[in-house]
């Protein structure tokens, strides 16, 4: 096994969590583990070539998130952006059926919760964003674009040496944040953001099957993997997410999720899991703040 230790992205960062196994999505023979440290961080391995090498031979290009079905304007179905009805969403599924990227609409949006105006809802890890970059792909084709030499980008990523860009990336990540108290920028680093979009693909989104035009009660709370409400209710959901010492590929990754239990913490030496966090929200500070981002929090 060749293996490509990664200071900078430590388990602790969600944002750095779904860049990993973004990385597994993206190319096959590439395994993600994590270090045994107070703070793990992530671990690269392939059993044939350098990791490094795969990811960025791997890393997507303007042609591979223009043919993504979220795109606004793919293959000629409808036109998508924030405000998706559901009739349009219905559509795109069906031409997106046994495409490779289909898990884009799946993992960020569903038909499961429809609300009075006849929208589906979006998943936790699609936020709408400030201005005129309210919808996910937007902002993932505006964060990609600011990668200049992905090779050199990246392994300063990986390094933990990554220069910063002023983006408001994917739109959820604590760190892009500056003082609250002052007017600072947000700033990113585009290498995670680009490759935390590819980490959804294992987070799939769905709901009740409640239609808010057919039932004012309906429950439009969307269930996404990872995602756990509080027993009573009180605290907004939050997400979970474990490191674990052996090296594992996307489909490892998968089955894994399935079958840790961040409640039954007696349980996760039998899954090779050392640690797990879950998300704190950020909390606004007025009914016209608009931010979103998620904080971690030690389980």
């Amino acid at each position: 096994m060749t293996e490509t230790a990664c200071p900078g992205w430590p388990v602790s960062w969600v944002n750095a969590w779904l860049a990993a196994v973004g990385a597994t999505v993206l190319h096959g023979q590439i395994r993600l583990s994590w270090t045994a440290d107070a703070e793990p961080k992530t671990v690269l391995t392939s059993p044939y070539s350098d990791p490094f090498e795969l990811l960025a031979e791997s890393w997507p290009d303007q042609e591979l998130l223009a043919d993504l079905p979220i795109e606004e304007h793919w293959c000629d179905v409808g036109t998508l952006r924030r405000k998706v009805p559901v009739e349009e969403f219905a559509e795109r599924v069906k031409a997106a059926r046994g495409h490779e990227y289909a898990w884009a609409l799946s993992s960020t949006m569903t038909d499961l919760c429809v609300d009075g105006n006849g929208e589906v809802r979006h998943a936790s890890f699609d936020p709408a964003g400030p201005g005129t970059i309210k919808w996910l792909h937007h902002r993932l084709v505006k964060v990609h674009g600011r990668v200049e030499c992905p090779s050199e980008s990246l392994r300063a990523s990986l390094s933990g040496l990554a220069a910063r860009v002023q983006d408001n990336g994917l739109g959820f990540d604590k760190t892009r944040l500056g003082s609250p108290n002052d007017d600072t920028q947000m700033w990113v680093d585009p290498i995670v953001e680009t490759l935390a979009f590819f980490g959804l693909a294992i987070l799939p989104v769905r709901g009740r099957g409640a239609d808010r035009r057919l039932d004012r009660s309906a429950d439009l709370r969307t269930r996404q993997r990872g995602w756990r409400q509080s027993p009573d209710g009180a605290e907004p959901a939050s997400f979970h997410w474990p490191a674990w010492s052996q090296p594992l590929d996307r489909h490892g990754i998968d089955a894994l999720l399935d079958a840790w239990d961040p409640d039954r913490p007696h349980t996760w030496r039998r899954f090779g899991i050392h640690v797990a966090w879950r998300t704190v929200q950020y909390q606004r500070r007025g009914d016209s703040d608009t931010t979103r981002a998620y904080a971690a929090y030690l389980l």
